[in-house]
């Protein structure tokens, strides 16, 4: 199976950077929010001990965290605050925020020609989904259930409507993805009950189609792009189909709901 997992904690956080005067939060909370370093929100323990904590659970080993040349915040974090027992911690420098696929080339120069997971550092996946997507050393993605997103995570169907929709094919491949379909999409249809939330099982193929997928309208070089772009090219990328929440961490008003779903939990490293 994959044992190490790449988290993508490069970003620069605007959304959870904006302040939101419907929200109130204390003052630790406020003051990492103030930062955009989301994976460092604080439950009980900073989020990504979290995250982490059910990689491990899924028998990941090996822990590589994205970051910047200046992410004093996780790195000290984690190099210094705590000492893990199950999982070794290491570090991939982005130089700058310009986009997923970035990060996982970046990823890829520390972790070499193996396999690894790759996912974002403000969800909080299931440690099934992990458990899936390790099981092969085969390039996949995990398809979430459009209606279990809504119903039992955090994340609304106005949001749904700007993620990724994967077309699975009869058996279970990737087709194609449709990047935030947004009104283009029927959100209700059977064409959009898939939903892609950035987790993904990422081989060489991929990593090359990284290195040359062109920069998106959005200006950056984005990883479900280079997928789609691997797939055109014959890649075979598995699609596992899974009905299973995702907590969502990308702004203030997610907060709340965050602690309540993971305050609970004791995370072991």
């Amino acid at each position: 199976m994959i044992r190490t997992a790449v988290i993508m904690a490069r970003g620069l956080g605007s959304r959870m950077r904006r302040e939101d005067a419907a929200v109130s939060l204390d003052a630790s909370r406020a003051s990492v929010a103030d930062a955009g370093v989301k994976g460092m929100i604080p439950i009980k323990r900073p989020f990504l001990e979290y995250v982490i904590s059910a990689l491990a659970d899924a028998g990941l080993e090996k822990i590589v965290l994205v970051v910047g040349p200046k992410s004093d915040t996780i790195r000290t974090h984690f190099t210094h605050e705590v000492s893990p027992k199950r999982v070794h911690i290491g570090f991939a420098i982005q130089d700058e925020p310009i986009g997923t696929a970035n990060a996982v080339t970046s990823a890829a120069a520390v972790v070499g020609d193996e396999p690894f997971l790759v996912l974002n550092a403000d969800n909080y996946y299931p440690v099934e989904a992990y458990r899936a997507l390790a099981a092969e050393e085969s390039a996949g993605t995990v398809a979430f259930d459009r209606d279990a997103l809504v119903r039992d995570g955090n994340i609304d169907p106005d949001r749904v409507r700007s993620f990724a929709v994967l077309r699975v094919g009869d058996d279970g491949m990737l087709k194609g993805i449709i990047e935030k379909p947004g009104d283009a999409l029927d959100p209700t249809s059977d064409e959009a009950r898939w939903v892609g939330m950035n987790l993904w099982a990422v081989t060489p193929e991929i990593v090359n189609a990284c290195r040359h997928v062109p920069k998106s309208a959005r200006g950056e070089f984005e990883l479900p792009e280079a997928v789609g772009m691997a797939v055109q090219e014959g890649v075979s990328v598995r699609a596992v189909r899974m009905a299973a929440p995702v907590l969502d961490l990308s702004q203030r008003s997610d907060i709340a709901a965050v602690v309540e779903r993971l305050g609970h939990l004791e995370p072991r490293l």
